[in-house]
């Protein structure tokens, strides 16, 4: 990698990390914090606060991508995540249930994974993009560790109005990172935009597309329940750190490897659909053994290498296969499923779990997940490119 890769791939990853952080920052503590305000005891409305950012993401994510084709990528970056900016404060200012539903539909509006997964493709050259796209799972999955061992100390400290400042703190310097120390994009086919109906009709893309919409479904369903499958394991929230951040470093050291050997080897769909088996396996060990600290804490582990790996070799596929002019579309028609999955993992997670209970959850995942690996296998990885470094032939 040339060193403008590197330098794209570790300042674009840091705009993601900054983002998630703060959406990362109240699952393990909104739950609690919702029993002592007006309309949190609905443990449906609980879940539709959490996952309900994702619903304005679903919306905008396709806009966002075609805006990015059309106009270019760092202004719409950069006004989406002012939206998030006002959204972290309306939240912040809330004292119900319904209000930080608004706010976190608001922080959703800030649609801009599409337009930042397409400059990070654009800045990088194919035989390189998935380590890029690695960087930027790689760091979702450090915050949300982060997440996990700050965000009961910060609760503590400044409570749940304090912690939505701080996202709206965090958002901001993420508008510094795209304006300061992001490459400039190189110019791209724009001329007529992106094409909508283009994307739709490949069968290709629409397997990423519902495979990221059952990745995220799956993700948000968990921290609907895992959180109190562990308390009613005996561990306190404010110990939730002890069982998230080994599971989450461990998984980077299965992780890391299995993505180099996807790129280096040719080896993508072995890996991929091994680590969509994994997810399977997680869902299915969570309806027969999640009811213990150490299943639970296997479990998530394993979860956290399945979900990584994913995150990393799908946006770099769908970003190969993609037509260079409606790029931009492509990962927004990708980003829109990713949203509606934790729009509905969020509100399916709560609605199963409160009538049914945690092993419906898991069950319907866990089909969910095989259904996924069965589209997956009729898959064609695109081949690598190998294209020399800007001044090399």
């Amino acid at each position: 990698m040339t060193s403008a890769e590197r330098r794209a791939g570790m300042s674009l990853a840091a705009i993601f990390a900054l983002r998630m952080l703060g959406l990362f920052l109240i699952l393990p503590v909104f739950a609690v914090y919702a029993e002592g305000i007006p309309g949190g005891d609905d443990l449906t409305l609980v879940g539709l606060a959490i996952g309900a950012y994702g619903l304005t993401q679903a919306c905008l994510q396709i806009a966002y991508g075609a805006a990015s084709d059309r106009f270019g990528r760092k202004p719409v970056i950069v006004f989406g995540l002012l939206l998030f900016v006002a959204g972290s404060v309306v939240a912040a200012l809330a004292t119900d249930i319904h209000t930080i539903i608004a706010g976190r539909v608001l922080q959703g509006a800030g649609a801009i994974s599409a337009a930042v997964t397409a400059l990070a493709a654009d800045l990088t050259r194919e035989q390189h993009r998935t380590k890029v796209m690695a960087m930027i799972g790689s760091s979702i999955g450090l915050v949300f560790a982060l997440s996990m061992v700050a965000a009961p100390l910060l609760y503590a400290a400044i409570g749940m109005s304090g912690i939505f400042w701080l996202t709206a703190v965090l958002a901001c310097a993420a508008i510094v990172v795209v304006l300061r120390v992001v490459p400039a994009a190189p110019p791209v086919p724009r001329a007529n935009g992106g094409r909508f109906l283009d994307v739709l009709r490949d069968g290709q893309l629409m397997r990423l597309n519902f495979g990221v919409f059952t990745l995220h479904l799956i993700q948000t369903t968990m921290w609907v329940m895992v959180p109190a499958g562990l308390v009613a394991a005996g561990l306190l929230v404010p110990e939730h750190w002890k069982v998230y951040l080994p599971a989450v470093l461990l998984s980077f050291v299965v992780m890391v490897p299995a993505v180099i050997i996807a790129e280096r080897r040719n080896l993508m769909k072995p890996v991929f659909n091994a680590a969509i088996c994994l997810l399977a396996l997680v869902q299915f060990g969570l309806w027969l053994f999640g009811d213990g600290l150490l299943p639970l804490a296997v479990l998530l582990t394993m979860f956290f290498v399945a979900f990584n790996v994913l995150e990393a070799t799908q946006p770099s596929w769908i970003s190969r296969i993609a037509p260079a002019h409606s790029k931009g579309t492509a990962l927004g028609v990708y980003n829109t499923l990713q949203s509606i999955g934790l729009f509905l993992g969020g509100l399916l997670g709560g609605w199963l779990g409160q009538r049914f209970g945690a092993g419906a959850v898991s069950l319907v995942c866990g089909a969910l997940a095989l259904l996924w690996l069965l589209l997956a296998s009729s898959m064609t990885p695109p081949p690598v490119r190998a294209v020399p470094a800007p001044g090399k032939s």
